[in-house]
């Protein structure tokens, strides 16, 4: 399985690529591991952001893993499966179903990987909402799979389009729903900390400068 499939798979990543280049200043990232992490890997997210799929993309991307991602709002483009999204509707409960042994025989047999928002609903923050049962079934019926926690962070504050960060904690095996929420509530936490004492955090993608960064009339030559 390719992340992007084909010249459909190419163009929507090209499409998200350009999207967060318009939206954002600057996305930047951390990483707690030392390897590479190894597939099949279960990647759970905050969900506080209309972006946070997009962010994803760029970070599996930037992690070379491939990935599935289940998307409630999938029927409103469904050119998403071409890199990784699945249906996920809500009210579907047999095309859920579905879309879950799908995910674990992907996982079972590809060692493909998964990214989850386990609150299952997007809402604003700072807090997180109790996690549904899809952490525990993963780790049930694929024993090898690793999980880990990923924060996102999002500030407008200091340019004219808003930052984003992204944290990756350290891989762990599953222990229970509850350690799970304990692990992402400390890694959010942990990377509004950074953010703001002013940690260097690298690059994961570069937006769009501020108007007067690009176009700063001090700059011009005097008459």
């Amino acid at each position: 399985m390719n992340q992007e499939q084909g010249v459909a798979g190419k163009l929507v990543a090209s499409m998200i690529r350009r999207s967060v280049r318009k939206h954002f200043h600057t996305v930047y990232w951390s990483n707690a591991n030392s390897e590479t992490l190894r597939s099949p890997a279960v990647l759970y997210a905050n969900h506080h952001g209309w972006m946070d799929g997009y962010l994803m993309f760029h970070l599996i991307s930037e992690l070379g893993l491939v990935s599935v991602d289940w998307i409630e709002e999938f029927d409103s483009f469904p050119l998403f499966s071409k890199i990784g999204g699945m249906r996920f509707a809500k009210g579907d409960f047999t095309g859920r179903v579905g879309t879950i042994r799908k995910t674990i025989r992907l996982m079972q047999n590809e060692s493909c990987s998964l990214v989850l928002f386990p609150e299952g609903t997007m809402h604003r923050p700072p807090s997180l909402l109790p996690f549904g049962g899809a952490l525990d079934l993963i780790a049930k019926r694929v024993p090898n799979a690793v999980f880990v926690p990923i924060g996102i962070y999002y500030e407008q504050s200091m340019h004219q389009r808003p930052e984003a960060w992204i944290s990756v904690d350290l891989v762990h095996t599953f222990h229970s729903r509850q350690d799970c929420e304990e692990r992402l509530a400390s890694n959010l936490e942990n990377l509004r900390e950074s953010v703001k004492s002013g940690h260097s955090f690298e690059i994961l993608a570069r937006g769009t400068k501020d108007v007067n960064e690009r176009w700063d009339m001090r700059r011009l030559p005097k008459p």
